[in-house]
C-alpha cells in the first residue's frame, strides 16, 4: 500500500508540474534565479536583530504588494501575504524568519569573493527570505489558482531570545484552517526536516557586594561563582542518543578591571531530542550553579553572602512529523521529480511549534549553499538556487491542490 500510495503521488506532481500554469511559474523562476539573489542581498543588508525586525519586514511588504498579494503586518510583526485559494478555511503556511542573531550594529553589507556572498545573516535566513519572495512572485506571474489559501509569512523572533514569537502568533491567528506549513531555514536542499529538537534558554545571574579590587578582596565575586558553577556544569555527561546539548553563550557583568563586580550574568542555551532528558539536564544546570555559589561563599574571606536568580529566556517545544505523513510524501514525490536527493534531518526552527501542535511541518532550505551560520563569516552561493525555487514552488502548488 505504502509503495501504491507513493508512486500515486509521484504521479500527481508529474502531472501538477505539466499543467500550463503551474509550468510558467516553473519557467519564471528558471529565468530570474538573479532576481531572486539581488533581493536577498537588499534583504541581508536590512539589519534585522531581535526584536528589531520592524524595518527589514516593511521592505518584505513591498515586495509581497508589487507581486499582488494581500498584504497586512500583524500586532507581532509578521508580514502576511495572502493568497486566497476556494477553500478559505483550509491554509498552506510558508514562513521564513526575519530576524538574525546579530546584534545592533553588526556590520551587514555584502561582499563578494568569486562565487560566494558574504555578510552576517545572509544565509540564515536571507536565502529563506528570498526564496520567499521568489515564491510569491512565481504564483503571481503564473496566475495560478489554488484550492486551498497560501499564505506566506515572513515571522519575527525565531531566533535567541524571541522564543518563536511569531510562529506561535501565527498558529493563533489561523487555528482551525492550517493543513501544513513549510518553514524555510537557510539554504541547503538536501535535508527535509521532519523532527523539532527541544531547547530551554536561561539567565543566570549571580548578585553580591561588589568592592575595589585592593581593600575589598576576599569578598564573595559573583564573576567567580559563575565561572565555578560553568565548569561544574561543563563536567555533566550528556547523553549522545538521546542526542543532547549545552551552549554557555553570553557572560556579562562587571564595570572595571579594578572593581568586584556586584552582578554576574550568563546565557545558557540546552537541547535535547527528548523533553524528559531536557528536565534532568535542566536540574544538573541548577544543582551546578547553586554548587558553585555555595564554594565561592565558602572560600571567601568575609561574611557576605552572594544571590542567584534563574530565569528563562524561552521554551521551544519538541516533535516529530510521521514517517507516513502525506506532507512528507509530497516534499519527497517533488524530490523525485526534480531528482533531488535528501535526508530527514532533526533541528529546532519555526517548524517546532506546528509539530509540537500535531500539524504536520518541515523545514526546508531555500536552495544553494552556505555555510558559517551564525558567524561573521557567514557565506552563501547562488548556484544551485533554482532547484530549491522549484521545490518550494512545487510543493505548495501541491499541497494547496489546482482549481479550475
Amino acid at each position: 500500500m505504502a509503495t501504491f500510495s507513493a508512486r500515486a503521488t509521484g504521479d500527481r506532481i508529474d502531472k501538477i508540474a505539466a499543467e500550463a500554469r503551474v509550468a510558467r511559474g516553473l519557467d519564471w523562476l528558471q529565468k530570474n534565479s538573479d532576481w531572486a539573489t539581488a533581493e536577498q542581498v537588499r534583504l541581508t543588508e536590512i539589519p534585522a536583530p531581535e526584536f528589531s525586525e520592524g524595518p527589514r519586514g516593511e521592505y518584505l511588504k513591498r515586495i509581497f504588494e508589487l507581486s499582488g498579494l494581500r498584504v497586512h503586518v500583524d500586532k507581532t510583526g509578521n508580514v502576511i501575504a495572502e493568497r486566497p485559494g476556494t477553500e478559505s478555511n483550509q491554509v498552506v503556511l510558508i514562513a521564513a524568519h526575519l530576524d538574525t542573531v546579530f546584534p545592533e550594529g553588526t556590520d551587514v553589507k555584502v561582499r563578494r569573493e568569486g562565487e560566494r556572498l558574504l555578510a552576517p545573516g545572509i544565509s540564515d535566513n536571507g536565502a529563506g527570505l528570498a526564496a520567499l519572495v521568489a515564491l510569491g512572485r512565481a504564483l503571481a506571474e503564473s496566475r495560478v489558482r489554488t484550492e486551498k489559501t497560501i499564505v506566506l509569512a515572513g515571522d519575527v523572533g525565531e531566533e535567541g531570545e524571541g522564543n518563536l514569537r511569531g510562529i506561535r502568533a501565527l498558529m493563533e491567528a489561523y487555528q482551525g484552517r492550517i493543513a501544513d506549513v513549510i518553514a524555510i531555514d537557510g539554504a541547503s536542499t538536501e535535508h527535509i526536516t521532519t523532527q523539532g529538537i527541544a531547547s530551554r534558554r536561561f539567565e543566570i545571574s549571580v548578585t553580591g557586594p561588589g568592592g575595589h579590587s585592593w581593600s575589598d578582596f576576599g569578598e564573595p565575586n559573583p564573576i567567580s561563582a559563575l565561572a565555578r558553577g560553568i565548569v561544574k556544569f561543563s563536567a555533566v555527561k550528556v547523553p549522545e542518543s538521546p542526542r543532547t546539548s549545552f551552549n554557555f553563550g553570553i557572560v556579562e557583568g562587571g564595570t572595571s578591571v579594578n572593581s568586584i563586580p556586584t552582578t554576574a550574568v550568563v546565557k545558557v542555551d540546552l537541547r535535547s531530542e527528548d523533553e524528559s532528558q531536557l528536565s534532568r539536564v535542566e536540574t544538573a544546570l541548577r544543582d551546578a550553579f547553586q554548587a558553585g555559589l555555595k564554594e565561592e561563599v565558602a572560600a571567601a574571606k568575609t561574611d557576605e553572602i552572594l544571590g542567584i536568580a534563574f530565569r528563562s529566556l524561552g521554551a521551544r517545544p519538541a516533535g516529530k512529523l510521521p514517517d507516513d505523513s502525506p506532507l512528507l510524501a509530497t516534499i519527497r514525490a517533488v524530490d523525485a521529480y526534480l531528482g533531488n536527493r535528501s535526508r530527514l534531518e532533526r533541528s529546532s526552527t519555526d517548524a517546532n511549534i506546528p509539530l509540537s501542535l500535531g500539524i504536520p511541518a518541515v523545514s526546508l532550505g531555500g536552495g544553494g549553499t552556505g555555510g558559517g551560520s551564525h558567524s561573521p563569516s557567514e557565506w552563501y552561493n547562488p548556484q544551485g538556487r533554482t532547484l530549491g525555487l522549484k521545490r518550494l514552488y512545487l510543493a505548495a502548488v501541491a499541497l494547496a491542490g489546482l482549481s479550475d
